[in-house]
């Protein structure tokens, strides 16, 4: 095995979401580096892999990067993964990476679980393009700006948020973007996984009630929607259905449902149309 620095994606949750070549390369590495050695052990215990590891997470990546840039000079391959899903996004490694590209290492990727496309493809919102923005900020201020700057975007959002801040963001989200189809996806491909699925009051109304919220969470927001050139203006959509026999409600509902978007949405815009 030529010097490598393998970028090993590991399972989000459920043990058994790892590749048969994920688990090869584990075995045959001179060293695995984790964010998390405890969190890691878990993992090659379960699949009879006894190959030394080594903690590289943010406060130690500097000094880390170099003693692993001096295995790869003396031949070694080494296998770098996170706590959970691919290494690099929204966790350590870039130091790395950039160290091994710019000392003409080879850098190969094995790929694997990521919670963000797991919660994506599962969400129901458009998957044909998307933004992914890591973890939110933990300031409202800056959480409320980040949200304002995105609001024109067409593409789905998907952001990580810890339990304990779900309930702020999401009223922080009804303040600027209003009641926007959301998902909250939460501890994925684990005994309790759970999708809530709904606009964004409501699914704050149903985590409100909960006595607590714990667990891993990916929030999916459904983008602007785009409104096609040919598309009435949503008064004029609502009233056609009324004269093909709706009743109002089931009207909005369904101009709603049409347009991938909220029923206040569409009072909204009712309300300006008057």
């Amino acid at each position: 095995m030529a010097a490598t620095l393998y970028l090993v994606a590991t399972p989000i949750g459920n043990l058994e979401d790892i590749t048969f070549r994920a688990v090869r390369i584990l075995r045959e590495v001179s060293r695995i580096a984790c964010e998390d050695t405890r969190q890691t052990r878990k993992l090659l215990e379960h699949y009879g892999i006894r190959t030394p590891t080594l903690s590289y997470h943010e406060h130690n990546e500097r000094a880390r990067a170099g003693e692993l840039m001096d295995e790869l000079a003396g031949g070694l391959s080494i296998a770098l993964v996170s706590d959970s899903g691919m290494p690099l996004i929204s966790d350590p490694g870039y130091r790395l990476v950039e160290a091994a590209i710019q000392r003409g290492f080879r850098v190969e990727p094995v790929p694997g679980p990521t919670a963000a496309l797991t919660a994506l493809a599962a969400s129901g919102l458009p998957a044909d393009a998307f933004y992914f923005g890591g973890f939110l900020p933990a300031k409202a201020t800056r959480r409320r700006k980040l949200f304002e700057t995105l609001a024109a975007q067409s593409a789905t959002l998907v952001f990580y948020e810890a339990p304990h801040r779900i309930l702020e963001t999401l009223a922080d989200l009804c303040l600027v973007l209003g009641a926007r189809p959301v998902v909250v996806a939460r501890e994925m491909t684990k005994v309790h996984e759970e999708f809530l699925r709904g606009p964004a009051d409501e699914v704050l109304r149903v985590l409100s009630q909960r006595t607590s919220i714990k667990g891993e969470i990916t929030l999916l927001i459904r983008g602007e929607a785009a409104i096609a050139v040919d598309e009435p203006p949503v008064p004029v959509a609502v009233a056609s259905l009324m004269e093909d026999g709706w009743s109002r409600m089931d009207a909005i509902k369904e101009t709603a449902r049409r347009r991938a978007v909220g029923k206040r949405e569409v009072y909204r815009l009712l309300e300006e149309g008057k």
